[in-house]
């Protein structure tokens, strides 16, 4: 068949019909793409088996794409049709459960060898007794890794059955050596050395028929056996004789005309009466086309792995003249030839030799040479792609090679190499006496010459890329300053986005802070007013007013810690959360703040399992979920927050991405007027929002989305326009410990002592009036400092101070830099900080934070014993 190749294609022009096949399909639909796209090593790989006459298979990439070479085609039979490209799993399903545990180890990087292996292939649909030796050998691609695995396989079902049938016929012999009726039969009788065979033996051996009949010496059929085998098979037969045994062998026999046979002797010592043997009967037949066609596939399989061995030491090597060289003399060794070069075309009518191996028979080919320097016929055959083999170059050709002659080469070999169709290069095999070339050597000398050539291009390709890369380095370590900055600029970008997030929630839920916030001090002011006028007229039952007032604040500076924690800059800081506590106390900042049209409702289960993520992004999270459903009902409505235990097993947790188990499900459900299907298959995308400009950024529900995964959970949202919408957080449930209850209020405060001096530290007059007042009403010893420089004073003369108590925020010195310096000074110094707010360093919150040495203002009565008290028992923060 005439086909048109493609002009682009970089497969090898070849009759094979599956390289055709693979050139004119259209490859870009499937996993691998376009031809010429294809990786360099899975090139490589199938030009080298495309031009190779043993049987060949190659399953790449992650499907084990199928490949094959002609000779593997009628090992396929009907499923040829569809079975280039075909996942190997797919094309071998029938024998798949035998050699899965192979292609398995074959892909961990273990080749793999079986011998007379046997498989029911089915090639013509009905079952079949066949057998295979066949190796498996991990291929590498470009990235070095293994992309596939190479099938190197012969069918022995021949040897195998003829094995069978060896074995049948040698059990006939025996039985027909005991019935005196056997084909080349022969008897040697020891003492005398008188051997009598009948004429089928005589022939065999060319030893004369009627000697043979009479009587001849052993040494007579001695003379038959092979030179090379005759030294063996004597000391065989002496030691039958002397051991009284067994004689069985296998040799070759040189004719008188050269041919040489192969025979199958066996025979069996007879004792006299001495015990000594006195005579070794026995039968030869000829075993000839069984032992060549065993030695054929001897030979097949040795080159085969000859083969192999050459593209695994090719595959480690990085240069490409290395690769030639040594490529060049493993050829010249195996086929025992003088010389083997390379050459490379430098124009239309000039070679340069690069690189050759010569056992000093024929001197080295070296420099530039004519295209025509051997003659118009080597020429004109190595332009047209064809492989040049003589094997006198006296007389083949009709004398157009004599030019090869006359430098001493009268046989040789040459392959010319195709770059897109087009002479290239070329490997010579030159010879100093004539030769009779094989096909197998001419086959294997191809097949090593194409190797060497994809293997010497991906040397040359991966030489060229480290150079690129090497190019590239300077560029790349150039950029990479600025790629550190834009990286630095980018996470800032992303914190200041996430504030922005938070006090746009801030900022919406003001109005409803304020009214609260205002009722909250209407009833300080109120029951401090009233307590004033009473105390004026000099009734003193004031508790109510006094109660009131303090219930007031309490409320008041609960608020205000909330919302500084709600609105601070802070990273992910996961603890274990009781999600009922957290949205009871959420609903008493929310309950007002999301305004008196809409209602808050509360549905928390009892005994809710411990959850772990940070507190304040869940804060955040819920918030951000409740305003949106405030927006949702602008003529009021129903917010519900809701929790509760949930096990997902295997299809809802796939259902909803997440791993199957145990988990807290919080809701937050409103009656608002829903989302179209549009907006809700957008309702986690950054910056999208619905909100009128200035009202919202689109980064509320995409934040609480990212916390949640982040956190090892999912968000699910349900929405029906005119129906509100179910927001519902799955988080795994915490298996770490319980999440700690609040203290008892109602226990009795701790009580100082007057040996313990306490050092108050606070810019703020009445603050620091009302702290030294409070603690020498628990009995403390106190001094008092309005300054950081104060306070280093009295630390230098006082060295009974055991606990210093410091504001955080204080003009000239902090409190963090006051404590650096007191420590330094007493290093047994226990530590208090005190705030209302701490500004914006992440570095210093974390630090007054740490230990538990901070007290947060304001505070009451109990909460500052209790604190003092606490720090007191422990050791101190140096």
């Amino acid at each position: 068949m005439n086909i048109q190749w493609p002009a682009s294609t970089w497969l090898p022009v070849t009759s094979s019909e599956v390289a055709q096949q693979i050139a004119l399909r259209d490859w870009s639909a499937t996993s691998l793409g376009p031809l010429d796209v294809w990786p360099l090593s899975l090139r490589a790989i199938l030009s080298a088996m495309l031009t190779c006459p043993t049987p060949m298979y190659l399953a790449w990439g992650p499907e084990l794409v199928s490949f094959y070479n002609d000779a593997y085609r009628p090992i396929l039979g009907y499923r040829e049709q569809n079975a280039l490209g075909r996942p190997f799993r797919d094309l071998w399903a029938s024998i798949w459960d035998d050699i899965s545990p192979l292609v398995d180890s074959c892909l961990r990087g273990e080749s793999q060898q079986m011998v007379d292996m046997p498989l029911d292939l089915s090639r013509t649909g009905e079952p079949e007794e066949s057998y295979w030796t066949f190796t498996y050998s991990p291929v590498f691609g470009d990235d070095g890794r293994i992309a596939g695995l190479l099938c190197v396989t012969n069918e022995t079902t021949a040897r195998i059955l003829a094995e069978r049938a060896r074995a049948k016929a040698d059990e006939r012999l025996n039985l027909a050596m005991a019935a005196g009726n056997s084909v080349g039969i022969w008897d040697w009788e020891v003492p005398e050395d008188r051997v009598t065979a009948d004429s089928r033996f005589a022939a065999l051996y060319g030893v004369d028929k009627a000697m043979a009949a009479g009587g001849a010496r052993v040494e007579e059929f001695f003379k038959g056996i092979h030179p090379d085998d005759r030294p063996r098979v004597e000391a065989e037969v002496a030691q039958a004789v002397r051991t009284v045994g067994l004689f069985s062998s296998e040799y070759r026999l040189l004719r008188a005309d050269g041919t040489i046979r192969w025979v199958s002797a066996q025979g069996r010592s007879i004792p006299g009466p001495d015990g000594r043997c006195i005579r070794l009967p026995g039968v030869s037949y000829d075993i000839t086309e069984v032992k060549e066609a065993e030695l054929k596939l001897r030979a097949a399989k040795e080159e085969r792995e000859f083969v192999l061995e050459q593209i695994g030491r090719q595959r480690v090597l990085t240069d490409p003249r290395e690769i030639l060289h040594r490529s060049s003399e493993a050829l010249g060794r195996r086929l025992g030839v003088n010389r083997v070069g390379f050459y490379r075309l430098t124009g239309p009518d000039s070679i340069c030799h690069e690189a050759s191996w010569t056992d000093g028979t024929l001197d080295p080919l070296i420099g530039m040479q004519p295209t025509n320097h051997y003659g118009i016929h080597a020429d004109t055959e190595r332009r047209a792609g064809r492989c040049l083999v003589f094997g006198d170059s006296r007389r083949d050709a009709d004398g157009q090679l004599a030019p090869y002659a006359d430098e001493g080469v009268l046989a040789g070999l040459c392959v010319p190499l195709l770059t897109n169709g087009r002479w290239a290069a070329g490997i010579y095999l030159h010879q100093a006496a004539v030769r009779s070339w094989t096909e197998p050597e001419v086959t294997l000398a191809k097949e090593i010459v194409q190797q060497t050539w994809l293997a010497m291009e991906r040397a040359e390709a991966l030489l060229s890329l480290n150079r690129r890369i090497e190019e590239q380095d300077a560029t790349i370590a150039q950029r990479e300053i600025v790629l550190r900055d834009e990286f630095a600029r980018r996470e800032a970008a992303e914190l200041q986005l996430r504030q922005l997030q938070k006090m746009e929630a801030v900022g919406q839920l003001t109005g409803g802070i304020a009214h609260d916030f205002n009722n909250m001090l209407a009833v300080v002011i109120s029951g401090l007013n009233l307590t004033q006028r009473q105390l004026a007229r000099g009734n003193t039952d004031v508790g109510q007013y006094i109660e009131g007032a303090l219930e007031g604040a309490n409320r008041a500076a609960a608020l205000t810690q909330r919302l500084l924690s709600f609105s601070r800059q802070q990273p992910l800081e996961p603890a274990v959360v009781d999600a009922n506590g957290l949205l009871t106390g959420l609903s008493d900042m929310l309950s007002r703040s999301l305004g008196e049209t809409i209602v808050l409702e509360t549905l928390l289960q009892p005994d809710l399992w411990a959850i772990k993520l940070d507190r304040n992004q869940l804060e955040n999270a819920i918030v951000n979920l409740a305003v949106n459903a405030r927006d949702a009902m602008p003529n009021g409505g129903r917010v519900l927050l809701q929790t509760k235990n949930v096990h997902l097993n295997g299809n809802q947790a796939r259902a909803l991405g997440m791993e199957p188990g145990e988990h807290v499900r919080i809701r937050v459900k409103d009656t608002g007027s829903g989302m179209t299907p549009e907006v809700l298959s957008k309702a986690f995308d950054p910056f999208f929002t619905t909100k009128p400009t200035g009202r919202g950024t689109g980064l509320g529900l995409s934040q609480v989305y990212g916390f949640i995964r982040q956190s090892g959970g999912h968000v699910s949202i349900r929405s029906q326009t005119g129906e509100g919408t179910i927001v519902d957080l799955y988080l795994p449930r915490c298996q770490e410990g319980a999440f700690q209850t609040p203290r008892d209020q109602a226990a009795d405060v701790p009580l100082g002592r007057p040996e313990d001096v306490i050092l108050v530290v606070e810019d703020e007059d009445r603050v620091r009036s009302f702290t030294v007042s409070a603690l020498r009403e628990l009995g403390y010893a106190v001094l008092e400092a309005a300054s950081g420089t104060a306070a280093l004073a009295l630390l230098d003369a006082r060295q009974d101070i055991r606990l210093l108590f410091t504001d955080v925020v204080m003009p000239q010195m902090t409190g963090p830099q006051l404590v650096d310096q007191a420590q330094a000074l007493r290093p047994d110094l226990r530590v208090l900080y005190t705030s209302g707010y701490t500004g914006k360093s992440l570095e210093t919150d974390d630090r007054i934070r740490s230990g538990g040495n901070f007290l947060p203002k304001p505070f009451s009565f109990d909460q500052l014993a209790r604190k003092i008290n606490d720090v007191l028992s422990r050791p101190p923060m140096g």
